[in-house]
């Protein structure tokens, strides 16, 4: 039921109008989404982004040493040169392996440390202002972008797969899902209307596990496709 009170010019104006004004409601929209996060779900997708971000970066490591030893020993032989379609010394010899100069796993290590550093942030209950949040969604997405660059390239390009390489993809995959996933319930990532509405009940009702799932088995899907029994030798 609407209740009313005066208008500064005499006028009733209606309680519930004004608050749907206030706080942003469309009227699709449930309000217990425009709330923060519940402390657990921020914790589950934390500790989601860690797990991930850890991965990503003792894999970053291992690219930097392989990158090291490759340069001292063009003709270095490595324990994941399993096959021709699975050989990190093929690929890490590529022009698209130092595109900017160094070594890709340089830029690994510092996209993973900044990730690593929000999370657990956030694990601890840390809340940062949007401005900066929507700066690591860009930078990390900048990293997505780039990880699937080069899983393009080895897979259409190069002809062959560097496991440490597949795994930093999907790596990145699933914290660029956790920090977006995030960064929508929390509104950081505002869309308009009852977009906006819809994106946060998706996330907030785990929906986008599956897409994210989704994308990581087409990805498993093309690369057995293409190699098939080549994978292992």
């Amino acid at each position: 039921m609407a209740h009313t009170r005066a208008g500064s010019g005499g006028d009733a104006v209606e309680v519930d109008d004004v608050l749907d004004d206030e706080v942003g409601l469309d009227g699709t929209d449930d309000p217990q989404l425009l709330a923060p996060a519940p402390t657990r779900w921020v914790r589950r997708t934390a500790i989601e982004m860690i797990v991930s971000g850890l991965l990503g970066l003792y894999t970053s490591f291992v690219l930097s040493i392989e990158a090291w030893h490759l340069a001292a020993n063009p003709s270095a032989v490595f324990s994941c040169d399993i096959s021709s379609a699975i050989s990190c010394g093929t690929v890490a010899r590529t022009w698209q392996a130092q595109l900017l100069g160094f070594p890709n796993a340089f830029l690994g290590i510092l996209f993973e440390s900044v990730v690593l550093t929000i999370s657990v942030a956030l694990l601890a209950g840390v809340r940062f202002p949007r401005w900066f949040m929507l700066g690591a969604q860009a930078l990390y997405t900048i990293g997505l972008l780039f990880a699937l660059w080069l899983f393009t390239q080895s897979y259409f390009v190069i002809h062959a797969l560097c496991p440490w390489c597949l795994l930093i993809t999907f790596t990145t995959t699933l914290v660029w899902a956790g920090l977006t996933r995030f960064n929508v319930r929390e509104g950081n990532l505002a869309l308009p209307g009852s977009a906006g509405a819809g994106a946060r009940r998706f996330v907030a009702s785990g929906n986008d596990w599956f897409v994210t799932g989704a994308f990581c088995v087409v990805l498993l899907a093309m690369i057995v496709i293409r190699y098939g029994a080549g994978l292992l030798g």
